[in-house]
């Protein structure tokens, strides 16, 4: 008989103020100043994302155009268009990916 397949544990994920507190401690900043880095990389983040924003070692953000397309209502079935936008992506680099996935 096979075994059902087992949940991984779920853990939260860091909050703002215990990344704060990692980099603070990393750094032998103030918990105070490392909140205010966290908050400047966050507002040059969205200043600067229509010429795409980069994070090294981690990924970018990009403004991404998307066409006009034919899409369907789940309840009914009906056919409705969905207009252009533009919306924002992240894109994870490469280094990121290899380091999380454990691959080489």
């Amino acid at each position: 008989m096979a075994k059902a397949p087992t949940k991984a544990p779920t853990t939260k994920p860091l909050t703002k103020s215990q990344i704060a507190a990692e980099l603070a401690a990393l750094s032998g900043l103030t918990k105070t100043a490392a909140v205010e880095i966290l908050e400047f990389i966050a507002q040059l983040a969205y200043k600067n994302a229509k010429n795409t924003f980069t994070l090294p070692g981690l990924g970018k953000l990009v403004l991404v155009n998307r066409k006009a397309r034919v899409g369907r209502n789940p309840a009914t079935g009906a056919t409705i268009q969905i207009a252009a936008k533009r919306v924002v992506k992240f894109r994870v680099a490469k280094a990121a990916k290899d380091a999380i996935l454990g691959t080489k």
